[in-house]
């Protein structure tokens, strides 16, 4: 049997969006989906977010954003963008002048809330500026910072008000012949974010980015977000994507892996297949996966390992896995190599065993060996 059959139920078709460039890294125009995160340092601290723009990366952001609140923070711009080794996006909200200041800086994006920024001479004044030194832009609706004649039109937030404002946007951005921009719609209800963005897919074919903004901690933002984007993106909407949570920014780039690992969307790292523990495990499968993923992270090549307690699904998973094992009681259990059951191995040696073989298993992929899965 073949470890990479078709399996055409699990295709999504992606909606079809023209591309643009967050400096170097394409997105939208069947691009690989990106993945972004933003800083929560002062801005100012210039050491401070250059570190936390670093773990990010290492982590495997794509893009990351930076605040732009202020003149200070525009000066410490042009430092943080010349030591990333990521496209930095400057975020801005209230003054026009600190969108042509990121420009100048070397922001590799501007967003901007056209909401909060002015008038549209304003907004034209930052549409020169992104034009004169190769910026893209994102339109970043949000339910909490519509205009106010969309307020009165609708009496309260919601997608018909977001999505207006959007449209409205973009044709500010198109009236000036800009068209390297791309636009999110996001708010902290998943019903409303989700409604936004299936109507604006519809109705333009400007590259989207993703968030449920304001989703929460760790736990309760991850599920959230794995809510409403998954969905999204299991209907082919979504080119780039943020998980907001009130954590560290490393861990919304792990979740937002995670949620297009789930999804067969963008593979990176080890995904980890591993049962509940039940009365049947013949080790203790929790802490060994805990372990397993604090010693795997440093691997980056897109592999599967499965931990399964038992033999009840462990063999059956562990010919799908690039490395697997399965507990068969008596302290020891079967180690799966490439889809095939290899040798057994004692429990109490298990974990060095297998970060072993992950590795080892890693190098032969990047040596041009076909991973297991997808």
């Amino acid at each position: 049997m073949s470890l990479n059959p078709v399996r055409p139920w699990r295709n999504i078709h992606r909606r079809e969006s023209h591309r643009i460039m967050v400096g170097n890294v394409p997105v939208g125009g069947g691009a690989p989906i990106t993945v972004q995160t933003m800083t929560n340092t002062e801005t100012t601290d210039i050491p401070g977010t250059i570190a936390q723009v670093q773990a990010a990366a290492e982590a495997g952001a794509d893009i990351v954003r930076v605040s732009v609140p202020d003149e200070a923070s525009s000066k410490a711009l042009k430092e943080i963008v010349r030591e990333s080794a990521v496209p930095i996006v400057a975020d801005i909200h209230f003054h026009y002048r600190r969108g042509i200041e990121a420009a100048e800086a070397g922001a590799a994006c501007l967003r901007i809330n056209p909401g909060n920024i002015g008038d549209e001479t304003r907004v034209r004044e930052v549409i020169k500026a992104a034009r004169d030194h190769g910026c893209s832009m994102r339109i970043g609706v949000n339910a909490g910072s519509l205009e106010k004649h969309l307020l009165e039109k609708y009496g309260e937030p919601c997608p018909d008000a977001m999505v207006e404002s959007g449209l409205d946007h973009i044709k500010v951005l198109q009236d000036n012949d800009f068209h390297e921009f791309k636009i999110s719609c996001k708010a902290s209800d998943v019903f409303m974010a989700s409604a936004a963005y299936m109507q604006l897919a519809e109705q333009t074919d400007a590259p989207i980015h993703l968030g449920i903004t304001e989703a929460g901690g760790l736990m309760s933002g991850t599920i959230k977000s794995a809510i409403g984007l998954g969905q999204l993106l299991w209907m082919g909407i979504g080119d780039t994507i943020r998980v907001s949570l009130s954590a560290d920014p490393v861990e919304e780039v792990k979740v937002g892996y995670e949620i297009l690992k789930s999804l067969g969307l963008r593979h990176r790292g080890v995904n980890i297949i591993s049962c509940p523990s039940c009365a049947r495990q013949g080790f203790d499968v929790i802490k060994t996966v805990e372990t397993l993923e604090e010693r795997l992270e440093h691997i980056k090549t897109p592999m599967s390992l499965s931990i399964i307690g038992c033999v009840v699904n462990g063999p059956g998973e562990a010919l799908m896995t690039d490395v697997g094992f399965t507990g068969g009681g008596a302290g020891s259990g079967m180690v799966y190599l490439a889809g095939k059951a290899s040798h057994k191995m004692s429990n109490d040696k298990m974990i060095d065993h297998i970060v072993e073989e992950v590795e080892k298993r890693a190098a032969e992929i990047e040596a041009g060996a076909e991973p297991a899965s997808e």
